[in-house]
C-alpha cells in the first residue's frame, strides 16, 4: 500500500524508468522485434511515455499486403496498466472502431505487466486475421466478417482506396504494394 502514498513525480519517473528498462530503450526495441517480421516500434519523440508502431496484415489474411500504424500511450502506471494502444491508420475491424480504438483482452481485463511492446503488436497482428465477433467494437464488419461472402474484403479496399485517393500522411501509413501514394 506504500505505492498508493507515493509521489506522482516519482511515479511517473519510476514508469519512465521501467518503461525505458522494459524495452531497453528504443534501438533496443527496434533490434527485438528485428527476427519478427512485419511489427515494429519505437519512441514518437523524446516522451518514452509515447510510442508509433506499424504492423503488417499477416499473410493469408484479407489485411495481407496492408501497414497499418498504431499509437502506444504508457501510463503513470505501466508497466502494471496497460497501454492505450490505438489504430492511427483507419482499421476496417470488427475489434476496432472508427476513432481506432481496439477490443483485445490483453489491452484490457487481461493485462499482465509481463506483456511488452513485441508482444502487444503481435497481439493485434494476430487479431487481424481472427476477430472475436462476440465483443465487436464495428458490428457492420462483424457482420460481414461472418458472412464471408467476400464484402468484407472489398470494404476493406475502399477503405485503402479512399486513403490513397487523398494526399495525405495517411498515404504512407497504409500501403498496399499494388498501389503507390503520389502527392
Amino acid at each position: 500500500m506504500a505505492s498508493q502514498n507515493m509521489d506522482p513525480a516519482a511515479a511517473a519517473a519510476s514508469s519512465a524508468a521501467a518503461l525505458k528498462g522494459s524495452e531497453s530503450g528504443s534501438s533496443a526495441a527496434r533490434g527485438s522485434m528485428s527476427g519478427d517480421k512485419g511489427i515494429s516500434a519505437f519512441p514518437e519523440s523524446d516522451n518514452l511515455f509515447k510510442w508509433i508502431g506499424t504492423i503488417d496484415g499477416a499473410q493469408g489474411t484479407v489485411y495481407e499486403g496492408l501497414r497499418y500504424r498504431l499509437s502506444l500511450d504508457f501510463p503513470a502506471g505501466y508497466p502494471y496498466q496497460a497501454p492505450r494502444v490505438r489504430f492511427v491508420t483507419p482499421c476496417f475491424h470488427p475489434n476496432v472502431d472508427d476513432q481506432g480504438a481496439i477490443c483485445l483482452d490483453i489491452l484490457k481485463d487481461k493485462w499482465s505487466a509481463l506483456y511488452d511492446v513485441r508482444s502487444i503488436l503481435l497481439s493485434v497482428q494476430s487479431l487481424l486475421g481472427e476477430p472475436n465477433n462476440d465483443s465487436p467494437l464495428n458490428t457492420a464488419a462483424a457482420e460481414l466478417w461472418e458472412n464471408q461472402d467476400g464484402k468484407f474484403g472489398v470494404s476493406i479496399e475502399e477503405t485503402q482506396r479512399k486513403l490513397v485517393t487523398s494526399p495525405s500522411e495517411s498515404c504512407f501509413l497504409f500501403q498496399l504494394e499494388k498501389l503507390s501514394c503520389k502527392t
